[in-house]
């Protein structure tokens, strides 16, 4: 969409303070994990210039360009915001903060928490302060979450929790969780679930690390003994849970949605295209691959208009999140044949220890996290397709 005469010195204003403040370092993609800025209470910098870069979007409130000013965003505009997007691919920005608190917890701040919820934890948040993490599935509650059986019992002037949560990412490294308990278990099992904000830091939380198939540990064990809660720290009405989880289920899908972007725009076929030349069935196989990453391109960003103005329909995320790790997949699936055999390599120097077959074992996991990919048929056909039976 070509800018309009009102738009052209929001660009400039973007492209200058661009040019100025993303250093040099913070160009180009992302070698590694440690690339990844998270912040928190006690942040882990690769370097100063991913400090400064970090520091520097969120002065300015860009880290949530279209969060309220208020609340430690930028304020802007769908169109602007847009515009941002753009100058940031444009000189290869690398994303200044990683955050659940941002993709997840802050939109549901936003349409459910109090005035003082919103005030005491978005800023933090935006700022790279405070570093969260989602305790939502259970051992015997993953797709059918609402069987969660973590307690929260009314003790007067506290909760107290005692449960366990599994396949909690980055637990071990979390600052504050958003936790869906059990206030009341004579409830049927959707209702009776309370939202709870608190810190990881509280006396009777533990983590237990999970070792993946990948050789990596992003996933952990969490378990809470007797862990008081303040009564202040529920978002949304107490036993109403469930009407939060499901509305920050979506922009959990949203964000995993995101993985089908990745990688060049111009596609496999430009990056490959000697080895291509010799194999016209693989080259179909990209080829195809290709145009369909680039119609998922156009779609997320219809998605991305829709979902600011409000016109997107609610079964949107998941169709999104179902055709994103299902593109993903297949994008690690090529580059595994396109590698040949050395990308089955474990702990070579040659492939840097293994990322291409670490990588590719790591998308497996994509298409269950946020709900299956069988979770999303069914919604899918249920609630968008109206299927007889679904």
């Amino acid at each position: 969409m070509p800018d309009s005469h009102a738009d052209e010195p929001f660009r400039r204003e973007v492209r200058a303070w661009l040019d100025t403040h993303c250093p040099l370092e913070m160009r180009g993609p992302a070698d590694g994990e440690e690339d990844h800025c998270w912040g928190g209470r006690n942040p882990e910098f690769k370097n100063d210039a991913q400090r400064r870069w970090m520091e520097a979007m969120a002065a300015r409130g860009w880290t949530v360009p279209d969060w309220p000013v208020e609340y430690g965003g930028g304020g802007l505009s769908s169109g602007q915001c847009r515009i941002l997007k753009q100058e940031l691919a444009r000189i290869e920005a690398r994303n200044p903060l990683f955050s659940f608190g941002i993709s997840m917890l802050g939109p549901a701040l936003l349409k459910f928490g109090t005035e003082e919820q919103k005030r005491r934890f978005l800023p933090e948040i935006a700022r790279g302060e405070i570093r969260w993490c989602q305790g939502y599935s259970e051992p015997n509650a993953g797709s059918d979450l609402a069987a969660l059986q973590t307690r929260a019992d009314d003790k007067g002037d506290h909760w107290l929790v005692n449960g366990q949560k599994i396949w909690t990412s980055y637990a071990d490294k979390a600052d504050w969780i958003f936790c869906l308990t059990r206030t009341d278990p004579a409830a049927p099992k959707h209702r009776g679930i309370s939202f709870l904000l608190f810190d990881m830091a509280s006396p009777g939380v533990t983590t237990r690390p999970i070792r993946l198939i990948s050789g990596l540990s992003p996933f952990c064990e969490t378990f809470f003994d007797d862990v008081r809660v303040p009564k202040d720290q529920v978002v949304g009405e107490v036993g109403k849970g469930w009407d939060v989880a499901k509305f920050l289920l979506g922009h959990e899908r949203e964000m995993i949605a995101g993985i089908g972007l990745l990688g060049p725009e111009e596609g496999l076929g430009a990056e490959f295209a000697d080895l291509l030349a010799a194999d016209p069935i693989l080259r179909a196989e990209v080829a195809a691959f290709d145009v369909d990453a680039l119609a998922f391109r156009a779609m997320s960003e219809r998605f991305v208009d829709e979902l600011k103005s409000g016109r997107a329909h609610p079964v949107q995320p998941s169709l999104m999140k179902y055709a994103a790790t299902e593109l993903h997949k297949r994008r690690h699936e090529l580059r595994m044949a396109l590698g040949g055999t050395a990308t089955l390599e474990w702990e070579s120097e040659r492939t840097a220890f293994g990322i291409p077959a670490r990588e590719w074992l790591r998308t497996k996991g994509n298409s269950i996290e946020g709900g299956t990919s069988e979770v999303q048929l069914g919604i899918i056909a249920k609630r968008l397709l109206n299927l007889p039976g679904a």
